[in-house]
């Protein structure tokens, strides 16, 4: 195989509510809409592609490990310790669902927030490596 992915492009997330979503996106989590349907919102948030797709109340892209955990399916970064503190502020002040900030026993800490729908998301505190290696960050 001479090709590599490159990088994640689209998350598609079930939503029963495909506008009531696309404002929750908008307005908590300053999302940019592309495209919006009856059927389908397209968003522009963290340098991805975000489908919300109008899907039956018990979707979500939650899953349940085998310790019997449900967990999230995708993680946010931002960079240090009181930008993660600052953002979970600040979904606070918009009311946002949010956990309380956690140490899992590795570099940084995260918390945990959820969409409208149950949708869980994570946030860490650490910027990966690949991605401070792009932007020359030190």
């Amino acid at each position: 195989m001479n090709q590599t992915l490159k990088r994640v492009g689209t998350l598609y997330l079930p939503v029963t509510d495909v506008e009531r979503s696309t404002e929750w996106y908008v307005q908590k989590l300053d999302a940019d809409l592309t495209h919006q349907d009856e059927e389908k919102a397209i968003l522009n948030l963290a340098d991805l592609s975000i489908f919300l797709v109008k899907s039956p109340a018990d979707e979500s892209a939650n899953f349940v490990d085998a310790a019997g955990q449900e967990r999230c399916s995708m993680t946010f970064e931002v960079d240090g310790y009181s930008a993660l503190q600052s953002l979970r502020n600040e979904f606070l002040e918009k009311e946002v669902e949010v956990g309380e900030i956690e140490n899992r026993g590795h570099a940084g800490r995260n918390f945990i927030f959820k969409d409208p729908d149950g949708n869980k998301f994570d946030v860490w505190s650490e910027l990966s490596p690949n991605f401070k290696r792009n932007l020359f960050i030190s």
